[in-house]
């Protein structure tokens, strides 16, 4: 969108950001001159009590009236012009709600500041997932929220979420999120048979010299190989640990591997191990052995565990045990003696064999289309489009308007069960192309001038031929 050309300079785009996050139970306050009662937490904390009431008493409203008209599904979203609320009622009463400022244009006139709020430019879908993730993220740590009121009522479920949210809320980046937040999906690392029965031995026999360990994930290069935790679980733990804890971890590895960090081992086995939670000097008999707490199966069992991440070179390895179990420091000593040396030599089996594949397959050319895939059986995610410059952001290489025509598609393919595709002819010289087939979702981006449908149908194919030739889609 330029401006006229005597002011294009001045035009500035302001991206969209979070105004306000808060979390509340209408049963908790039910009289009058109680409101206050019903919030549990508030963010921005400054705001003043009588404006957090009246807040929290507008979103109460909204729900209440729409549930009128559809008892089972109240409001998820409120459109407004200058923001855009989003309700999500992850278990029963309680409701988080996530206020996002929309994207401005900023225009001089007359030497004023002029503000044109983009009312269309935010999708419902792509924020309400962010807002679901911010409870997952939260059970993920502390289980639900009606854990906290048994545990010790409104007090410890005020401390938690307090605690929880002061220091997830400014990790969430909205102005780069987009579809891949909806999908919230598991990168996979592509492995020959091989090397995949190795890591799988490698597994079966630290479960069974550790035997308190409960579950094991394995990764390599931030993508998962092998995980022993449920579907759901595991997707928001690989959130967790691709997002938070390996970028924190980020250091200069290379550097490492010329000075051992063990050179002092016994018969010179040097390895490359670390804890990524946990003890960080083991040699040190005062070191504290604490470990994050995780909450797993809570729809079930309920099973509370310590997460134990370990790492050498690019592979990481989790191991989960039952959090009645201390874990001490002759624990862990003892698994930093044994899987210590043999996940520094299957770290480096892996990037040899990912190697020779590498070079078998040939180098891939940079291709003239991007593409998002993802498979909701397994939540295989793959993206051509996404470039991680930082560790904390993942954005994409598009403009945005593509990001946005893609999140629209996906919209429209959720709301029928039935197999399509949808073909966009987009700016100057892009097409989209979305592909729904079974549980799988493709989405293609394609940068060719004076082309036609029949053209863009055939660059297709042959990318599912190339990319997914073990993936059948229906034509």
């Amino acid at each position: 969108m330029a401006a006229a050309a005597g002011t294009a300079g001045q035009e500035k785009q302001l991206a969209p950001t979070l105004l306000s996050f808060f979390i509340y139970n209408p049963k908790l306050g039910p009289r009058e001159g109680e409101e206050e009662k019903k919030i549990l937490f508030y963010h921005p904390n400054e705001v003043e009590k009588n404006e957090k009431i009246r807040n929290v008493g507008l979103c109460e409203a909204i729900v209440q009236f729409t549930r009128t008209f559809s008892p089972t599904k109240p409001a998820k979203s409120l459109h407004t012009q200058k923001n855009r609320q989003f309700f999500h009622e992850p278990e029963e009463n309680f409701w988080m709600v996530m206020v996002v400022r929309n994207p401005i244009i900023e225009k001089h006139k007359d030497g004023k500041p002029v503000y044109e709020y983009q009312e269309e430019e935010l999708l419902d879908k792509v924020y309400s997932s962010v807002l679901q993730q911010c409870y997952s993220m939260y059970k993920l740590f502390n289980g639900t929220f009606l854990k906290a009121m048994e545990d010790g009522g409104v007090k410890v479920l005020k401390e938690r979420l307090e605690k929880f949210f002061h220091r997830y809320l400014q990790t969430l980046h909205l102005q780069s999120c987009d579809l891949l937040d909806v999908f919230c999906g598991i990168s996979f690392f592509p492995l020959d048979k091989m090397t995949y029965l190795k890591i799988q031995s490698f597994i079966n026999r630290m479960e069974e010299s550790l035997n308190i360990v409960k579950y094991t994930a394995f990764l390599y290069n931030d993508q998962l190989i092998w995980s022993g935790l449920e579907q759901d679980d595991m997707r928001i733990l690989y959130k967790y640990l691709t997002t938070s804890l390996f970028p924190r971890h980020m250091e200069p590895e290379l550097a490492g591997r010329d000075s051992p960090i063990r050179a002092e081992m016994p018969g010179n086995l040097q390895h490359y191990g670390r804890f990524l939670t946990g003890p960080l000097n083991l040699n040190d008999p005062e070191t504290k052995c604490r470990f994050p707490k995780i909450f797993v199966n809570t729809d079930d069992t309920y099973e509370e565990l310590h997460l134990i991440v370990y790492k050498a070179m690019s592979a990481a390895v989790c191991f989960m045990i039952d959090a009645s179990i201390p874990p001490t420091l002759e624990f862990c000593r003892k698994l930093d003696s044994i899987v210590g040396p043999q996940l520094t030599v299957l770290a480096s089996d892996i990037c040899e064999q990912y190697n020779i594949n590498k070079r078998i397959s040939g180098a891939e050319k940079e291709p003239q289309f991007k593409f998002i895939y993802f498979n909701h059986m397994n939540l295989a995610e793959k993206s051509t489009i996404h470039m991680r410059k930082t560790p904390s952001v993942s954005l994409a290489s598009v403009h945005p308007d593509l990001m946005k025509i893609l999140g629209d598609i996906n919209s429209d393919f959720s709301r029928v069960d039935e197999d399509e595709e949808i073909i966009v002819k987009a700016m100057s010289d892009y097409w989209v192309v979305g592909k729904k087939s079974d549980q799988r979702e493709l989405y293609v981006i394609l940068n060719q001038k004076n082309v036609n449908l029949i053209e863009v149908n055939e660059e297709v194919k042959k990318l599912c031929a190339t990319q997914f030739n073990n993936i059948f889609f229906l034509d």
